[in-house]
């Protein structure tokens, strides 16, 4: 579990590789994101939704003791309830399963590429994330879009999903998209 000295120690090291934009500092440190949620579950989403990191940088997701509602982040993967596959191929899948309040998950990116991942419980409500890892080639997205219409058996995103993701260049050029409410 991860408790509150450590995640407020982590967020501002975040905070202060972001500020200092140096590219030696952000590999220095684990980027965090929340998996938060309205009390009455009108609206979820992680924070950020879009991050860039150095490869083999290991991402660390949280639900915030003060949080009501468990959360799950789930690499888009066939492996994931017959999922496209919106991460590099050589990369591994991920599920975490359901994280309660006060308690996180750790995932270490060894591929360049894009990984697309979403919440299990929250996806139909738009609750997706996106990270890109080292630079990518430019055909990933391209590449989704192929595989899927050669994949009849993977499942359809919801249309909320697929409107939330961030753009690819719009992480490569800020390197984090927090999430705006509303």
């Amino acid at each position: 579990m991860l408790g509150r000295r450590n995640f407020v120690a982590g967020a501002g090291a975040l905070v202060f590789g972001l500020a200092v934009g140096s590219e030696d500092v952000r590999a220095a440190e684990q980027p965090t994101i929340a998996m938060m949620g309205t009390p009455k579950g009108d609206e979820t989403w992680f924070d950020p939704i879009g991050l860039w990191v150095p490869v083999g940088t290991t991402i660390r997701w949280f639900t915030p003791a003060d949080q009501t509602q468990k959360h799950a982040t789930a690499a888009y993967h066939p492996v994931n309830r017959d999922s496209p596959q919106r991460i590099p191929k050589q990369a591994k899948p991920w599920n975490s399963g359901y994280i309660g309040p006060g308690e996180m998950f750790e995932v270490a990116l060894t591929e360049a590429g894009v990984y697309d991942y979403y919440c299990l419980p929250h996806e139909a409500a738009g609750m997706v994330g996106r990270i890109v890892v080292g630079l990518p080639t430019g055909r990933e997205l391209m590449d989704f879009d192929r595989d899927t219409a050669a994949h009849p058996e993977w499942r359809v995103l919801p249309k909320a999903a697929l409107q939330a993701f961030p753009s690819v260049e719009d992480i490569l050029a800020k390197k984090t998209v927090p999430y705006r409410r509303g």
